[in-house]
């Protein structure tokens, strides 16, 4: 028992120590994050149409 009393207390200090980004922070990295997303989707979009439309005519 006393070693998870004593885990407990060293993640509640190694929390304390942690830098928490700032809620502008947060909402950059999101957008950051969307965008990518986004144009990455797009882009696999376009290849699999092309890849499909490429089938098509071969077959």
């Amino acid at each position: 028992m006393k070693k998870i009393v004593q885990f407990f207390k060293d993640s509640y200090a190694e929390l304390r120590k942690v830098v928490w980004p700032s809620r502008e922070e947060v909402a950059s990295s999101t957008k950051v994050v969307l965008v990518s997303v986004i144009i990455f989707a797009v882009v696999l979009g376009a290849v699999d149409f092309l890849l499909l439309a490429g089938v098509n005519i071969i077959f």
